[in-house]
């Protein structure tokens, strides 16, 4: 009788043993590392998604619309050419990665950019999803011929982003610098500095001094550390420690700038010693006070008049006082009258007594005079 065997099957036909299962691990060990790898993603999964969030728009560009391969934009600014009283056309690709809308404010920055004008100041983008803003830029009429460079600002989400803004101008260029207002003051020499041309210079200064019998200063031209624009005036200083104590001096100031920009001024200056002058001002008033004061003693010593009712005083060189009564003339030692020359002294009616220089007489007593007029 044929042995028998489990599940109806032949003893000739032998079992499939599944592999050996290595020792430390069971299937409850790898189950519970499949979960915690499950969970641990599904963890990180929403962590990420939440940068997409709310309030957190990062990410997002502003450039200008370029035409590179794939959709790429190249273009790193904006870029044009363009004459007077013209306008220049473009586009502004704003471009929102996240998951929830974001609002732009644009506006213009600059030279150039106050000629910007955007289809819409503020913009609301979709999430994922870029906008082409249209936008123009006017080149003024009066502009000069060069470059003008601004920037284009855009405002959203917290950040601010700018794209640079490049116009080339085209026209006829003119060179014209001049040098205004040169004065010399003590160890400074002051001068201005003026584009009257319309296109951007960097001047280049050169000194010269000249003094009565040499030259004092002279500097060969050197670039100054500026740049100036058109129609831009300034003020500038020049040190010059080395003045003399004592000169007349010239200083003449020479600028020169590309495209054959120069001019030229001057300005004079005299130099004397402080100290000297102060003592010999002091010594020349020292001088007059004394000249004064001796004047004065001088017309303090000679004799004064003064008038009396009955007579006249008249005090001499020696002190002495002389009364002569009223009416006398008072002769002086020569011979000559005291009194006008075109005076006349009437002593009665059918006698006048002539004091001028034709008749000059030596002075007489009054009393005489009076008696004879009496009797006439």
């Amino acid at each position: 009788m044929e042995p028998s065997t489990p599940y109806g099957r032949s003893p000739s036909t032998p079992y499939r043993c599944a592999a050996p299962i290595p020792y430390g691990h069971s299937p409850s060990v790898l189950s519970v590392r499949l979960l915690a790898a499950l969970l641990l993603v599904l963890l990180v999964v929403p962590e990420a998604a939440a940068d997409d969030g709310p309030g957190a728009p990062a990410g997002w560009t502003v450039r200008p619309a370029g035409g590179g391969s794939g959709g790429q934009e190249t273009r790193p600014y904006v870029y044009g050419e363009a004459t007077p009283a013209t306008v220049l056309q473009d586009l502004l690709s704003v471009t929102n990665p996240a998951r929830t809308p974001l609002t732009v404010r644009l506006r213009g920055d600059g030279p150039a950019g106050a000629g910007l004008r955007f289809a819409a100041e503020t913009v609301t983008v979709p999430a994922r999803t870029r906008a082409d803003v249209p936008f123009a830029l006017s080149v003024p009429g009066d502009a000069v011929p060069g470059d003008l460079a601004g920037e284009i600002v855009a405002v959203g989400g917290g950040q601010e982003k700018r794209v640079p803004v490049r116009v080339r101008v085209g026209g006829p260029t003119l060179a014209a610098l001049t040098v205004e207002d040169v004065e010399v003051s003590g160890r400074t020499i002051r001068y201005a500095l003026v584009n009257r041309g319309n296109a951007p210079l960097r001047p280049r200064l050169a000194v010269r001094a000249d003094g009565v019998f040499a030259t004092l200063l002279d500097r060969p031209a050197r670039p100054l550390d500026l740049e100036l624009a058109p129609g831009r005036r300034v003020e500038l200083t020049e040190p010059w420690p080395g003045v003399p104590a004592l000169d007349s001096v010239t200083v003449r100031l020479r600028v020169v700038a590309e495209g054959g920009a120069r001019d030229e001024a001057a300005a004079s200056a005299v130099y004397v010693p402080v100290a000297p002058v102060v003592g010999g001002g002091l010594l020349a008033l020292g001088v007059l006070a004394l000249l004064g004061t001796g004047k004065y003693r001088r017309r303090d010593g000679r004799g004064t008049a003064m008038a009396d009712p009955a007579g006249t005083a008249v005090t001499g060189l020696d002190g002495a006082t002389d009364i002569k009564p009223a009416g006398a003339t008072l002769a002086d030692p020569d011979g000559t009258s005291d009194t006008d020359p075109d005076r006349t002294t009437d002593s009665g009616p059918d006698r006048t007594t002539d004091t001028g220089p034709q008749a000059a007489q030596p002075a007489q007593e009054s009393g005489p005079l009076a008696k004879a007029g009496a009797e006439s």
